[in-house]
């Protein structure tokens, strides 16, 4: 199996800035941006009473702000990033400041010679120029520790489902480790090299399980893995176990991280299969349309509404929900459904593939 080599998510920046160029950011700046218009609108000021013209005027010179700022960080994105957090907020609060500063001025002069001067009277200059430096002042710095904090948030739900991982991985359940051993042992006599191929399945699980949570893996690595897994178990329990593979036109050069599809098959035998006599059929189902890959695992159980003997704490499916979440972001799910004595793990992710795109996956 080839191992795999971490990578960088891209979900969380280089700095607390987020992306100025991403739409979600811009939609929320100018939501913001018009929210700050509605307040300086209804707040009691001198001149003109008619709130309305008013909301007009400052909604159009806060968006015209608010938009040259997130264009401003947008084009200066990769020299904030590498000033460090302490650096691209000081600069970042700084050119808030400064594009404020230079559309007041715009904006005074303009009103000035046109037939909005009735709002700007000659002597208002400097008040004009400090009232809006003093309202960004206090509105970048809001905006700021708001990032800041969402930042911090990030980095510690992935602190958590990290640790959380690694508890996991910690965490193998020995039943596995001592059938599996035993079934080897029975082969190591009659069927050398069937002990061996088992062996180094083993050793390959082990080995996964042991490395980094952050590294992505192709879903033709993360596939074979499941198969290792399979195999083991299967010579465990024998006929009691049945796989059925439909995998159809998925591209197996997709990316996602690694032990997502593997603790998903092994909840499949450890809550569904092994504790029914009969035992039962796994069923693996992949496809991929409009670019989003769904791979369905469906497993028989005991009961409706529970685990029969087995009842499970759900570790490993949040789990892979927050490292889902991590990576791909809401577009990343895995959503479980039982009915009719029938269990049925959907994991849905977009498909990603940096060199080119698989024409089946359209």
């Amino acid at each position: 199996m080839k191992s795999a080599t971490p990578a960088h998510d891209g979900h969380i920046p280089e700095t607390f800035l987020p992306d100025f160029c991403n739409i979600r950011t811009v939609f929320i700046i100018i939501v913001i941006a018009e929210l700050l218009a509605f307040i300086l609108a209804l707040a009691p000021q001198g001149g003109t009473h008619d709130r309305w013209n008013d909301l007009g005027l400052i909604s159009l010179f806060m968006q015209w702000i608010a938009l040259s700022c997130a264009a401003l960080l947008c084009a200066l994105r990769g020299h904030l990033n590498r000033l460090g957090n302490t650096g691209a907020g000081l600069a970042g609060f700084g050119l808030i400041l400064l594009v404020t500063g230079l559309l007041s001025e715009a904006a005074y002069l303009v009103g000035r010679h046109t037939e909005l001067g009735y709002a700007l009277a000659p002597d208002w200059r400097q008040e004009f120029l400090l009232r809006n430096l003093l309202i960004s002042a206090i509105v970048g710095a809001a905006i700021l520790r708001y990032f800041h904090v969402q930042h911090l948030t990030k980095k510690n739900s992935a602190a958590e489902a990290q640790a959380r991982f690694q508890a996991l991985q910690a965490r193998i359940r020995p039943h596995f480790i001592f059938n599996s051993l035993n079934t080897i042992a029975t082969l190591t006599r009659g069927q050398p090299r069937l002990a061996e191929e088992l062996i180094e399945d083993l050793a390959d699980l082990f080995r996964v399980n042991l490395s980094n949570s952050a590294a992505l893996v192709s879903l033709e690595e993360e596939l074979a893995l499941g198969r290792r897994y399979l195999k083991i178990e299967q010579f465990r329990l024998g006929e009691r176990l049945r796989v059925r593979w439909r995998l159809g036109n998925i591209p197996l050069d997709a990316t996602l991280p690694c032990l997502l599809i593997q603790p998903l098959l092994e909840n499949a035998v450890y809550h569904g299969i092994e504790p029914l006599v009969a035992g039962g059929e796994i069923c693996v189902r992949g496809e991929c349309q409009d670019g989003r890959i769904v791979i369905d695992i469906t497993n028989p159980i005991i009961g409706e509404g529970h685990h029969g003997r087995r009842r499970s704490n759900h570790t490993a499916l949040e789990n892979i929900r927050e490292r889902l979440a991590l990576h791909f972001g809401p577009s990343g799910t895995l959503r479980t459904t039982l009915h009719d004595g029938m269990f049925k793990a959907t994991l849905a992710f977009p498909y990603q593939r940096q060199e080119y795109e698989n024409p089946d996956c359209r």
